[in-house]
């Protein structure tokens, strides 16, 4: 009987969510990191857990990176860490008493990481740094072909390769084939290395430090279909055992002959992007067009399932299911429509969108967001990150700071605007806290490190165009957002509430409805004068959706009638039962019924 045959894939994880999807600085290169791995196993502190503040001082003093990035990157590989979300709500807690930046950093010593996985995490950053080569045969080096490219194009053309590697699961398997002696380097101890810290002839790694690899390679006996294990447990067993050369009197394995087994064993990941759209499930949510939705949520392992969704067109589309639950989200080319996916979630990726309304469940770890335009997203999320894109508006509740990263132009970021009545039971499935939010401070990070990132509401006279490419939300120009759809549930307004400023405008819309109201009650119009000036507000209603933009989406959610019924608010259901919107038929009939059904005064519209 011949031996079943052994995969070892790239885990996605660690390239999807933790390498940032811009060039690292120069000091994260291979020749840094092999001085730190040296540094780290000598030193107090620092192995086999890295600490906080050692590595402050290792990325402070050593590296010359400045202190945000250094926890930028710390806290970017923190969010990978595996756990409950009781563990992530109590740390949240902890934040949230901090008064100051003394009791912050404090707080923040108690923190540590596993010193040879952060390393490992700290070389896939090179994922996304820039090469002749790829720019060359990547999508980086504009065709003579192209005819005046507008300025969105460009910064298309110069990012996309970056926004691609991330979910590529060939690009992470070539990555890890290309540099995985590299990788193997960083964890051999110091005796095994030569001062310059490659390895000597005859080196020999040991079961401990290859445990560390498991950040980044697993597999199973057989094609993906069996049971998944970290690599070092298959490593150490049959088949893979002798082909390894792993003693179990050292402990320890053969360098070169663990590259050799690993290089001969690695495959692509059979549950990454490329499995997905080859054998995925294909959903019907979109009734029309070329939208494409698939996913592998069924056969995924946990953190791993994800969905994909490209080519919606002028739909709303909508969910709320047990299978979107912990699923990586990508949403790709779509345009002009309204996306609710109301379930918590593991992360997102909206990617090469324009004119697009996002409403997501809670994000538990990135929300990122590349390439678009014109987009609008509501989310509660570990992290928001935006780069290459222009005029988006992100509403965002997230205890981390915002990441901007290159390209950006005309951001808008404004407080977390909406709820639905499941939204506080999935944040806290998801471990996400109302506190602390600093939705209102962002990172603007480049190439160089980070830049201060001058707000266009301030008066600032920086010279660097990049830095001002955001601005905060006016409270003048806030207004919430509703969900509308009918789920079971008990969230009945914004978690957390809203910051005193928007809170204090949306009073005033709130009053200048009531005095809108008393005028008209005190008008005591008659009954057929009543109806007129129902009808007058109607018409200018539907003039304002139509000037905003707004008509499909109110289309899309005023059903069609059935024969002998009624037209009726609200979506309808899928095969399903999720909450799932008909086709739109651009019937202003209907549309003109739903909105008389509702009654509002003339106050109501005031308000728009």
């Amino acid at each position: 009987m011949e031996p079943r045959p052994v995969s070892i894939w790239p885990r996605m994880g660690p390239f999807l969510l933790g390498a940032l999807q811009v060039a690292p600085p120069s000091k994260l290169g291979l020749h840094y990191l092999r001085k730190m791995a040296l540094y780290v196993r000598t030193r107090d502190g620092c192995f086999p857990f890295l600490s906080w503040p050692m590595w402050r001082h290792i990325a402070c003093g050593k590296l010359q990176l400045q202190e945000e990035l250094a926890w930028l990157y710390f806290e970017t590989f923190d969010l990978l860490t595996a756990r409950t979300p009781e563990e992530k709500l109590g740390w949240a807690e902890s934040l949230s008493q901090c008064s100051n930046s003394k009791e912050l950093d404090h707080q923040r010593s108690k923190l540590s990481v596993d010193t040879l996985k952060f390393l490992l995490f700290l070389y896939i950053q090179q994922l996304n740094r820039v090469s002749l080569r790829t720019s060359l045969i990547g999508e980086e080096w504009p065709s003579p072909n192209t005819r005046s490219p507008s300025p969105c194009s460009k910064r298309e053309s110069k990012n996309s390769s970056r926004s691609k590697q991330n979910w590529d699961d060939q690009a992470h398997l070539s990555f890890v084939h290309s540099h995985l002696g590299e990788l193997l380097e960083l964890l051999v101890e110091p005796g095994q290395l030569s001062s310059s810290g490659q390895a000597i002839r005859d080196s020999q790694v040991s079961l401990e430090a290859v445990q560390g690899l498991s950040l980044l390679l697993e597999g199973s006996v057989g094609h993906g279909s069996e049971a998944i294990h970290p690599v070092h447990k298959l490593l150490t067993k049959a088949p893979l055992q002798p082909q390894a050369g792993y003693s179990k009197l050292s402990r320890s394995f053969p360098l070169q002959q663990l590259l050799t087994c690993l290089r001969q064993n690695l495959t692509v990941n059979p549950f990454g992007m490329t499995a997905c759209l080859h054998s995925g499930k294909k959903l019907t949510w979109a009734q029309q067009g070329k939208a494409k939705i698939v996913r592998n949520t069924h056969m995924a392992p946990a953190g791993g399932g994800m969905l994909l969704m490209s080519q919606v067109f002028q739909q709303t589309l909508a969910k709320d299911s047990d299978k979107l639950t912990g699923a990586n989200i990508k949403i790709h080319r779509c345009s002009h429509a309204f996306i609710y996916l109301l379930s918590p979630l593991r992360s997102v990726s909206v990617d090469k969108c324009r004119n697009c309304t996002l409403v997501l469940g809670p994000v538990e770890t990135c929300v990122h967001i590349d390439c678009c335009e014109d987009v609008r997203v509501a989310c509660v999320a570990g992290r928001v990150s935006i780069g290459a894109s222009s005029r988006c508006t992100i509403h965002t509740l997230t205890p981390t700071r915002p990441l901007l990263l290159p390209g950006n132009k005309d951001i808008t970021l404004g407080p977390f605007h909406t709820h639905y009545p499941t939204l506080e039971d999935h944040m806290g499935s998801a471990g996400l806290a109302v506190v602390p939010n600093v939705w209102d401070q962002p990172l603007l990070l480049g190439t160089d490190g980070l830049a201060v990132a001058h707000s266009l509401n301030s008066t600032s006279s920086s010279t660097d165009s990049s830095a001002g490419c955001y601005r905060l939300l006016p409270p003048s120009d806030f207004s919430p957002l509703v969900v509308p759809f009918t789920m079971e549930g008990d969230t009945c307004e914004v978690p957390g509430g809203l910051p005193p400023a928007y809170q204090a405008a949306l009073a005033q819309k709130e009053k200048r409805i009531r005095n809108m109201q008393r005028i008209v009650s005190d008008s005591q119009l008659n009954e057929e004068q009543q109806c007129q000036f129902q009808e007058l507000v109607t018409q200018h209603f539907l003039e304002w959706l139509r000037e905003m933009g707004h008509i499909q989406e109110l289309s899309n959610l005023a059903p069609q009638a059935q024969p002998g019924q009624e037209p009726s608010n609200g979506p309808s259901a899928d095969s399903g039962g999720q909450a799932q919107p008909r086709v739109n038929e651009d019937n202003e009939a209907r549309i003109r019924h739903a909105v008389g059904q509702t009654q509002v005064s003339s106050g109501y519209y005031a308000i728009c």
